[in-house]
């Protein structure tokens, strides 16, 4: 197997050296890592001592000096990070934002909360997209909405028969465990 160089020369080092002092102060570690990479690279190190030197995987510096050597420092920016892309834009949100403060009342549903399930519903009849409950509760999340539960206690319950009853009667309704013995 042929190993592997950066293409370039001294002036190629100067411009990286400035380009490296530009991605700190831009606080971008990863791609200051990369620089450093190409950097080594020029200066005639391997593959493997390049990795080691830097503590990443041997199989990522390869990728690195590719990349440089094709693409030239657009190659060695940050990318795009891999994933599915958003199913509603920021004007489709923005709708959303809208129907979700005019209440489920206003848009002619029978209930006065949402729910994930009906704003799913929402969404794709809307929008004709297709959401998880689970995100929808993420896009709410996005959206600047709170999860809200309703409190489940009695509005007419006695404060002092519920304490007089955690007290006495319940511990006398726990279970016991079994005198150790034969």
């Amino acid at each position: 197997m042929q190993p592997v160089f950066a293409k370039g020369n001294s002036r190629t080092a100067e411009k990286l050296l400035e380009f490296r002092r530009q991605a700190q102060r831009d606080k971008a570690p990863r791609v200051v890592l990369r620089l450093q990479g190409i950097l080594m690279s020029l200066d005639g190190l391997t593959v493997s001592e390049i990795a080691q030197r830097l503590r990443v995987h041997r199989s990522t510096v390869p990728l690195w000096i590719d990349h440089w050597n094709h693409f030239g420092e657009e190659g060695l920016l940050e990318g795009q990070r891999p994933g599915r892309p958003v199913a509603l834009n920021a004007k489709d949100r923005e709708k959303l934002a809208d129907i979700l403060d005019s209440g489920p009342v206003a848009y002619g549903l029978e209930t006065g909360i949402w729910t994930s399930p009906l704003i799913r519903q929402i969404i794709r009849e809307e929008f004709g997209r297709d959401y998880h409950p689970g995100h929808v509760r993420k896009l709410l999340k996005q959206l600047g909405y709170s999860r809200q539960r309703p409190a489940t206690r009695l509005i007419q319950a006695d404060l002092a028969q519920k304490r007089k009853w955690v007290r006495y009667t319940y511990p006398n309704l726990k279970k016991t465990p079994k005198p150790k013995g034969r």
